[in-house]
Formats: structure tokens, C-alpha cells, sequence
């Protein structure tokens, strides 16, 4: 089996020489980089990763840790972050904690004990104080829903403006009383959507009606169950904006069993963007997050602060915060207040 050793003797250089070469580190010149690798080629050397893991401390891992892969907008979240990790050759290892926060701690420990060089984050109900404790020197990444978590990168879209913008096109369809099923109290994302939503009912000139709030769960049944409470409340609405899809989706099937339009007699926004709301009946509107470029954007700059810590060019971390566009994609679950406003059974 052709070594490092065979490389270097046949080039004439270090074996520190080719290490750089092959790992596209600064410190050598382009010509003996050019050289090094050709070499490699005609030798038919492959590195070997255990070697290196040793020598260089990385084992070319990082891990993913999320809160619910049942729900769509995850994996292509996961798709993502994997085309970034498998063209920078490195291996994604994913772990599902379903908001236990116990879970979580107890795989970032598994995954500090299998020496994972990274972990990017998507944080659920998690305590940022426990968390940064558990994962005290190891790069993170937090992707999606923010987290107190010092010197850490966050990769998300404005949920504030994107909520903003579902609330301001309903405004704009004529629509006045516009309800709102929100996400788990316990996140940050939940909040800010809320928030998006009075923004632009104040705007308007409409003070929000808290009896138009109803809580959810960013799942269908949270959907289905929320509507229930609206038409149990007997107090007028025409439109309902949904903190996600998943959401929304459960609200569709509640209207449809009990016999009221969409959007004849009601509209209906989510937000995410999943594939499924294009198959919905009716299809639904929803503010659109850049799911994918969300996941490549979080892996790359996670990888890029590997990549930086090994050729001992990184500066010290500072918590940075990327926001990517959302996008109102109209569908058929909105048109022009009905007739009649929704009231009750």
C-alpha cells in the first residue's frame, strides 16, 4: 500500500510538506501543492483517515442534532447540510432528541466521547446555559431557532418579517379580523411569527384581538385542534395565519370536515415552505424559508471554522447571525374575504 512516506520521498519534500498539500493548507506554494498531488495521483495513494484522525486530531465528522425528523421542513434541512459535508469530504452523523433536552446533553456527550470535530444545532426546548456547558470547546453552529449560546454562529431567516409579510398580503386580500395559531410557547421562533403578525395588524390599524390567538404545536393535530377552539369561540374571522405548514395542513382538514370553504369562506397561510403544501386541497399559501440553503449555509461555515482551527488561522469566535430570505408563495387557500365571516359551528 503506497504510504505518505512513498509521496514525500518521490517528491522530495516533508512528509509535513504533503500533509499541507493534500489537505490544501497555506504555508507552501502553489507549484509544490501542484506537484505534491500529481504525485499522489500517479501513486495511487489514498490518505488514510484513522492516520489522520490520530495525527490531527479530526476525525472529518460533524453531527447534526434536531428536534423532530417526522416533521418535512427537517430533512431537507438534513439534505442541505449533507451536500456540503459530502463535497468537503466529511461524514454527517445525525441525532433526533424529539425537545428532550436530557436526550440532547446525553448525545452531545456520545458524540464529544466519538470525537466529532463540530455539531451544528437545531435548538428545540433546550437550556443554551446546560448546553454551552456540555459542549464547552467544541465549534457549534445554531441553525434555525435561536439559542443563548456565546461566540456561536446562527443561521436563520427573519421569522419576524416573513410572519409580517403572510399578515400584510391578507391585509391587502381585504381581510380585518385574521386569526393566528401559534407555535410552542417555548421557542424563539413561535415569538417572533407572533410578533410579525401584530406588526403588521398595528400597522394596518388593527389592534390585535388576543381572543384571535389560539396555541398549536407545530403539528397537524395542534392544527386541527386549534380550529376547533376558534369555531368554539363564536367570535368573527376570515383568515388565519398558522405559525407552519404542518399546522395549517391540520386547520385544512378541520374546515373541510366541518363544512366551511377554504378560501371561499376562509383563507389560510402557513409558513415553512414544505413540499407537501403544494399538494394540499386547496394548495396552500405559505411563507417560504429557504430550507436547503439554510442547511448548506450552516455546514459550510461550520466546516469553514474546522477547516481555519486546523491551518491556525482562525480568530476567536464572535456570535454572527445569518439571515436568508423567506418568500410569500400564493396558492390556492387565500382569496378575497367571502360573503360571510367564519363565527361558529
Amino acid at each position: 500500500m503506497v504510504t505518505v512516506y512513498d509521496v514525500a520521498n518521490r517528491a522530495g519534500v516533508s512528509i509535513a510538506t504533503v500533509s499541507r498539500a493534500l489537505n490544501d493548507r497555506s504555508r507552501i506554494s502553489a507549484e509544490t501543492r501542484r506537484r505534491v498531488i500529481e504525485i499522489a495521483h500517479e501513486l495511487g495513494y489514498e490518505p488514510n483517515d484513522v492516520a489522520r484522525s490520530l495525527v490531527g486530531k479530526s476525525t472529518q465528522t460533524i453531527a447534526l442534532l434536531l428536534p423532530d425528523i417526522t416533521n418535512p421542513y427537517f430533512p431537507e434541512l438534513v439534505k442541505g447540510v449533507q451536500t456540503i459535508t459530502d463535497q468537503r469530504g466529511h461524514l454527517l452523523l445525525l441525532c433526533h432528541n424529539a425537545d428532550d433536552e436530557e436526550k440532547a446533553l446525553q448525545d452531545l456527550v456520545t458524540l464529544r466521547r466519538k470525537q466529532v470535530d463540530g455539531v451544528i444545532l437545531v435548538a428545540g426546548a433546550l437550556s443554551g446555559e446546560r448546553f454551552a456547558e456540555a459542549a464547552a470547546g467544541l465549534p457549534v453552529v445554531v441553525m434555525d431557532r435561536e439559542i443563548a449560546l456565546p461566540h456561536t454562529a446562527l443561521v436563520a431567516v427573519d421569522h419576524r418579517d416573513g410572519a409580517r409579510k403572510a399578515t400584510e398580503y391578507l391585509l391587502s386580500l381585504g381581510h380585518r379580523r385574521i386569526a393566528h395559531v401559534t407555535g410552542p410557547p417555548q421557542l424563539s421562533v413561535t415569538a417572533a411569527r407572533r410578533a410579525g403578525w401584530e406588526d403588521a395588524l398595528r400597522a394596518a390599524g388593527f389592534p390585535p384581538d388576543e381572543r384571535l390567538i389560539v396555541p398549536g404545536n407545530f403539528l397537524e393535530d395542534g392544527g386541527w385542534t386549534a380550529g376547533r377552539e376558534l369555531l368554539a369561540r363564536e367570535i368573527d374571522f376570515s383568515a388565519v395565519f398558522t405559525a407552519n405548514d404542518l399546522t395549517a395542513i391540520g386547520l385544512l382538514a378541520m374546515f373541510t370536515e366541518h363544512g366551511i370553504p377554504v378560501p371561499q369562506q376562509v383563507s389560510v397561510v402557513g409558513f415553512d415552505g414544505i413540499h407537501l403544501a403544494a399538494y394540499t386541497s386547496p394548495t396552500l399559501t405559505t411563507v417560504a424559508q429557504p430550507i436547503f440553503a439554510l442547511g448548506q449555509r450552516a455546514a459550510d461555515l461550520l466546516l469553514d471554522q474546522l477547516e481555519a482551527a486546523e491551518a491556525e488561522t482562525a480568530e476567536p469566535p464572535s456570535p454572527t447571525v445569518h439571515l436568508l430570505d423567506t418568500t410569500l408563495v400564493v396558492r390556492d387557500s387565500t382569496a378575497r374575504p367571502g360573503s360571510a365571516e367564519v363565527a361558529h359551528d
